[in-house]
C-alpha cells in the first residue's frame, strides 16, 4: 500500500465517522443548549436535569438513525476488506 492510499484511507474512515457521529451529537448539543436555558431562565441547578434529557435525545436518535449508522459502517467496512487483494503487493 502507497502512501497515498492510506492517507486517502484514513481520510474517509474520518469522514465516515464524522457523518455517523453528526445526528448524536447534534441532538446531544441542540437538547443541552435548551435545557441549560431553561435552567438559566429557572435557576434550577440540578445535575440530573442536563444529563437525562440528553441520554434520552441520544437514545432516540440511536433508534431512529441507528439502522442507517449500521449499514453505513457495514458498507465501509466491506468495501475495506474486499480491497485489501487490490493492495496486495
Amino acid at each position: 500500500m502507497d502512501p497515498q492510499a492510506a492517507l486517502t484511507f484514513g481520510q474517509n474512515a474520518l469522514f465516515l465517522l464524522l457523518k455517523i457521529a453528526a445526528p448524536v451529537l447534534a441532538t446531544v448539543l441542540g437538547v443541552g443548549l435548551v435545557v441549560s436555558l431553561f435552567q438559566a431562565l429557572t435557576q434550577i441547578q440540578e445535575a440530573t436535569l442536563s444529563f437525562v434529557p440528553k441520554l434520552i435525545a441520544a437514545i432516540a436518535v440511536f433508534a431512529i438513525a441507528g439502522p442507517w449508522m449500521m449499514n453505513t459502517m457495514v458498507d465501509f467496512i466491506r468495501n475495506t476488506i474486499l480491497s485489501i487483494p487490490s493492495y496486495a503487493v
